[in-house]
């Protein structure tokens, strides 16, 4: 069976689980952006003055006055009660997170979704980053409302897009300076980068983290920056044929959960971009027939899914006008290729 759908409980519970994180993630930033920091009086030449500190820098915000007696009470106020706010739902993601067990919603790699985290944290994932290949299909059985075949899903790595193109000067400092192998380490300090090209970074259970960026037609002609971080030690993206399609493509954002039951946020092409580029490498000569049978699957299971799930994602669409035309034109042949899900057996007895 290719994949089953979500029942009511599943589905009501998937809900719930996405409407607390997204609150949470508000409340975050609310604290890391708007009451970031602190305030404090300083006294200068006679005078009080209210200063705000953040990263060591302190500016004043103007003698002491009735105003900036308020706003220093409704800065402090405002923290605590955010504060407070992300402490209670921090609970309840806790709590929900054992019954998204109990469901079997947990379906991502935890350190998957740790590092998901963690680039979305520092808004890679909404500028820089798609999480691309079989990990993508997390996204798409999501957005379908169904689970996806273990089978299907099984890897142990996960790929990385880097659309250099990307603006990266709002990142924060360490950030810039480490990218996205600083990140990982954050993660799981035993992530090391390997081989000589220095886009591969693998922790000590052997988990694989790929960063990728598409090839220039020329391939004479570099695309320029490849790292996210300053330094050396960062990963640097290997060039490959053929991405620019999914980089050019619309992008999506699902929520994800992982295995222990908790959500990430998970921003991938869109679904039908997907499908053609594994398509595409289904039919190249060059890549390894194993890998190119697992491509033509997942092609033809993601076009099944968008045929019967989600109709509105047409082939046909504008939005799709970036990936070749005769790659478009393909879908007609990838739908033949999906197998229809046999029903799953009744049993009169729970699984004791």
């Amino acid at each position: 069976m290719s994949y089953s759908d979500l029942d009511g409980e599943q589905t009501r519970q998937t809900l719930n689980t996405e409407q607390a994180f997204e609150a949470y993630r508000a409340a975050r930033d609310e604290l890391k952006h708007r009451f970031a920091g602190s305030m404090a009086w300083k006294t200068i030449a006679g005078i009080t003055y209210l200063y705000r500190g953040q990263r060591g820098i302190w500016k004043s915000l103007g003698p002491r006055t009735p105003e900036t007696e308020e706003a220093l009470v409704s800065f402090r106020a405002g923290r605590l009660r955010t504060r407070a706010r992300m402490t209670s739902l921090a609970k309840r993601l806790d709590r929900m997170a054992a019954v998204n067990r109990a469901l079997d919603l947990g379906r991502i790699p935890v350190i998957a979704a740790r590092i998901l985290r963690a680039l979305s944290d520092a808004r890679l994932t909404e500028t820089a980053i798609l999480t691309v290949g079989t990990n993508a299909l997390y996204a798409y059985e999501r957005m379908a409302g169904v689970q996806i075949a273990d089978a299907i899903l099984a890897t142990e790595d996960i790929d990385f897009l880097y659309d250099a193109r990307a603006s990266l000067k709002l990142l924060a400092p360490d950030v810039a300076a480490t990218g996205v192998a600083g990140l990982l380490r954050k993660v799981d300090r035993s992530f090391e980068i390997i081989g000589k090209d220095g886009f591969r970074a693998t922790n000590r259970d052997g988990y694989i983290v790929d960063l990728i960026t598409p090839a220039p037609k020329d391939p004479m002609l570099s695309r320029g920056r490849k790292r996210i971080g300053s330094e050396a030690g960062d990963l640097t993206a290997v060039e490959i044929e053929g991405l620019n399609w999914l980089v050019n493509a619309p992008k999506i954002t699902e929520i994800v959960m992982d295995q222990r039951g908790y959500p990430a946020s998970m921003i991938v092409p869109d679904p039908r971009a997907f499908a053609l580029h594994k398509f595409w490498l289904s039919k190249r000569d060059d890549r390894n027939p194993a890998k190119r049978r697992r491509d033509e699957a997942q092609a033809g299971l993601i076009v099944g899914l968008l045929a019967k799930h989600l109709p509105h994602l047409r082939f046909d669409d504008p939005a799709l006008a970036a990936l070749p035309r005769a790659l478009r034109d393909e879908a007609a042949r990838l739908a033949p290729a999906r197998r229809e899900a046999a029903p799953e057996p009744s049993r009169l007895e729970p699984d004791w």
